[in-house]
């Protein structure tokens, strides 16, 4: 019975991955089309992708925003867990459902709603606007992530620092930041992620002076479908399994 789990639990797993599977013989097709199974292997749509100046635009202010989202929401996330799970605050249970509230909307409402109001402020399209809106998406990852840190974090330690004559801060940065600084990386990862993968609420707020790499990606979907659509996603795939490789480490290392 156990046997015949585990491999339900594996048809299913694989039945999942294998979409992403075959986008990476796709970008590797000799053809000017996508074709499954390729006829040939090649590397010039990677070339292609690496070549095109509008493909490196967008890559470069994806990669732009995920870094300063990824800054930006570290800093924010970590306070605030912080406060959520140190602090006395009123309305406690209230402010951590409203922190985590970006995960439950529906991107898609988020993204009109965003539009909505950027676009009167010519938010949209620009650097700012980006990072306003990929900064709150990527907050609640860093709070969740964050904040099981600090519930797991023996506060015995703290009070030794502060009994010894170190300061709240000193003994923060001391003692507690080393401790949850694992989860803080993890944190920051996840974050990464959330906006450099961001692909429904871009839609709503880029445009021609400004778009992502998968808002680029739509437009090439809808208007210029070739095999450089399979590379970008090979890509996007390698550097997200590198990062969650690296959260695992990181997580593992915090365990230890």
């Amino acid at each position: 019975m156990r046997l015949l789990g585990g491999l339900l639990i594996g048809a299913i797993l694989f039945f999942l991955v294998l979409p992403t599977l075959l986008v990476i013989p796709i970008s590797l097709n000799d053809s000017s089309y996508i074709e499954l199974p390729p006829k040939g292997l090649t590397l010039r749509w990677y070339v292609d992708f690496l070549s095109d100046p509008d493909w490196c635009a967008a890559t470069i202010f994806s990669l732009k925003i995920a870094l300063a989202t990824t800054i930006a929401s570290t800093v924010i996330g970590t306070l605030a867990a912080i406060g959520l799970v140190r602090g006395n605050l009123p309305g406690k249970t209230l402010l951590q459902a409203l922190s985590l509230g970006p995960m439950i909307v529906p991107h898609v409402v988020f993204g009109v709603a965003l539009y909505l109001v950027f676009s009167p402020l010519s938010l949209t399209g620009n650097f700012s606007g980006f990072l306003t809106a990929h900064t709150v998406l990527a907050v609640p990852y860093v709070i969740i992530t964050v904040s099981a840190a600090l519930e797991r974090f023996d506060t015995s330690l703290e009070l030794a620092a502060l009994n010894c004559g170190a300061s709240r801060s000193r003994a923060f940065f001391s003692i507690v930041l080393p401790n949850i600084a694992p989860a803080v990386a993890a944190a920051s990862v996840f974050a990464f992620l959330a906006s450099f993968d961001e692909a429904t609420v871009a839609f709503f707020i880029s445009d021609t002076g400004g778009k992502t790499i998968s808002r680029k990606m739509f437009e090439d979907i809808d208007f210029n479908l070739t095999p450089v659509i399979a590379a970008v996603s090979t890509l996007l795939v390698a550097v997200s399994l590198l990062l969650m490789g690296t959260i695992h480490l990181l997580t593992g290392r915090g365990e230890d």
